[in-house]
């Protein structure tokens, strides 16, 4: 087992990173625009542009190694969405040796307390920043997004996602003290004095689990909650975006090795072809705390099976966007457009479904029908994805073969608003690379209050894919959001009206049902985007995730408080 943290060493990690940590905890309070990690690639120097390609061309057709006990062998295989296969092979481990090596270096890691651990993890993720366009690179090739969003989202955006789940654990962990005099009066006799001390315990190893969409973005939070807590992590990535979480680890081992806790605090777990690990590692006793993101089934069977766990969940969800009436109807439209086509609606938050009443609706430019409204939002998307250029830096690659059928099966489902169609990348002629698909379909209330109801919009359609959905009503609009919310979840719900008592109307169901709301979105804010330290992503409250990233909740259960008590 390593040593802990020396003095000289905490003294230079508090003078370097302190004072980000106290500006972290004064953003999670306040709400207010905070980042220390900086979004445009400039930032990071001249030359980081060329030594990032240049760090990530290198590591392909090698061998990471990461040097953790239980290695019995070697894997990999991963494709770019982009075409190019990486090449990179990565340890596979034996849990049997993996897991008791990564418990060793527990105790030295509780003891070291809640400020050592923040600050080494904010050391960490100081460390990533500084290679961000590498990371960015890494994580464009495994998730298809385009080089700028994988710059920002994947980097400092998910850095910043981490650091607010340092600053909500560092907070859950002093609320109470780490010593206390305790003295009751006796009347006439001696006060009875008790001596206690209270320490933030682990609740043992976290299995973060990865997705192939936002491997980091999603990834950090849980990683760096748990780490933070005195959790061991073992990171299982999705088998298609493996590097950027490999990389994530191999940081994180040189820095607990630096500052002198055990390697093994933080591991990798990469599965062979077809191996399935997560079901076999999610059940095994020493695992304690579970962070998932990803399809609906295995999520609910985490839920259901993983049982000696604390597991937390971002599942499937049916994002809606409520259309009543509007006061900018090009802005309208134009942050639309933008919504569904970022990343080509390969978000967790992109809008999926349109109510707008089947009367039209009123706008500062008149009152617009269903159709009108429809078919200027499709030539408002298509207009924004009319270069190619353009369509590429937005919409990047499509990350995996399920999404291409799912967006192909979609244009039989309706009549078709907007048709879907194939983008050439200069650079990248393998890429898979679609504009999105909008179909028109109809919500009489007759159908979707139907128990048997099996319509297109009331499942998720992950992907490129929105439903333009009639509704009789605004009112009709709410109940079906509602419906939609309580049984299959939403991350997101969007509205735009001009109307008070329809806001408040669709403020309370989305209060009532735990869902995340957006109103009257028209300039460079979308419905899609969260921001650390301000947003919440996910609510908790609904079947699309049973947490929000980040609150109190989402790292307080992560440890327990145990109390010493002496005799004074």
């Amino acid at each position: 087992m390593a040593a802990d943290l020396t003095v000289p060493q905490l003294s230079a990690l508090s003078a370097k990173h302190r004072p980000t940590l106290d500006q972290a905890l004064s953003a999670i309070r306040s709400r207010a625009y905070w980042s220390p990690h900086p979004e445009h690639p400039k930032a990071y120097g001249e030359n980081a542009p060329a030594d990032g390609l240049a760090a990530f061309e290198a590591l392909r057709e090698t061998r990471l190694d990461l040097g953790q006990p239980g290695t019995d062998g070697w894997t990999g295989g991963e494709v770019s969405p982009y075409g190019p296969e990486l090449g990179v092979e990565y340890p596979h481990a034996d849990p049997d040796v993996l897991l008791p090596a990564m418990k060793a270096g527990m105790a030295a890691w509780r003891d070291a307390g809640p400020e050592a651990r923040a600050l080494v993890c904010i050391e960490i993720l100081a460390r990533i920043s500084a290679r961000t366009h590498e990371f960015a690179h890494a994580v464009m090739h495994t998730s298809g997004q385009a080089f700028m969003m994988a710059f920002q989202a994947g980097g400092p955006h998910a850095q910043d996602r981490g650091l607010e789940a340092v600053a909500y654990a560092y907070e859950e962990q002093t609320r109470v003290p780490a010593q206390a005099d305790w003295s009751k009066p006796q009347g006439k006799k001696d006060p009875l004095a008790l001596g206690k001390s209270f320490t933030a315990v682990p609740r043992g190893i976290a299995l973060m689990i990865g997705c192939n969409t936002f491997p980091t973005w999603n990834g950090y939070p849980g990683l760096f909650a748990s780490l933070a807590t005195g959790n061991a992590v073992l990171v299982k990535p999705h088998p298609r975006a493996v590097l950027p979480l490999a990389l994530t680890v191999q940081v994180a081992r040189e820095v607990l090795t630096e500052t002198g806790f055990d390697p093994n605090l933080v591991a990798l777990a990469v599965e062979r072809p077809g191996e399935g690990i997560a079901k076999t590692l999610a059940v095994r006793p020493e695992i304690k705390v579970i962070d998932y993101t990803g399809s609906t089934e295995f999520g609910d069977w985490l839920e259901s099976h993983a049982r000696q766990a604390q597991v937390y969940t971002e599942k499937a969800g049916v994002n809606t966007v409520v259309i009543d009436s509007t006061s900018d109807y090009k802005g309208m439209l134009s942050n639309l457009a933008f919504s569904l086509s970022l990343y080509s609606g390969q978000m967790c938050t992109t809008p999926q479904n349109l109510l707008i009443p089947r009367d039209g609706i009123d706008t500062d430019a008149g009152h617009k029908t269903y159709d009108e409204v429809v078919a200027d939002l499709a030539a408002s998307v298509g207009g924004l994805l009319g270069d190619d250029a353009r369509a590429n830096a937005l919409l990047g690659a499509l990350v995996n073969p399920d999404v291409k059928s799912r967006l192909e099966a979609a244009a039989a489902l309706g009549e078709v608003a907007l048709a879907s169609r194939e983008v050439p990348n200069p650079e990248f002629p393998d890429a898979v690379v679609r504009t999105p698909v909008m179909v028109k379909l109809d919500a009489a209330r007759k159908y979707w209050e139907a128990a048997d109801a099996n319509a297109p919009y009331l499942s998720e359609c992950f992907g490129p894919v929105s439903f333009a959905v009639a509704v009789d009503t605004t009112a009709d609009a709410l109940d079906l959001l509602r419906r939609t919310v309580r049984e299959k979840g939403a991350m997101t719900v969007g509205a735009y009206t001009t109307s008070a008592d329809t806001e408040r109307a669709i403020e309370e169901v989305c209060l009532e049902e735990s869902a995340q709301l957006s109103l009257n979105l028209t300039g460079g804010v979308y419905v899609n985007q969260t921001a650390a330290f301000s947003d919440f992503h996910g609510s908790g409250g609904n079947p699309a995730a049973n947490a929000a990233l980040c609150d109190g909740a989402f790292v307080a259960n992560r440890f327990r408080v145990v109390e010493v008590r002496r005799q004074a």
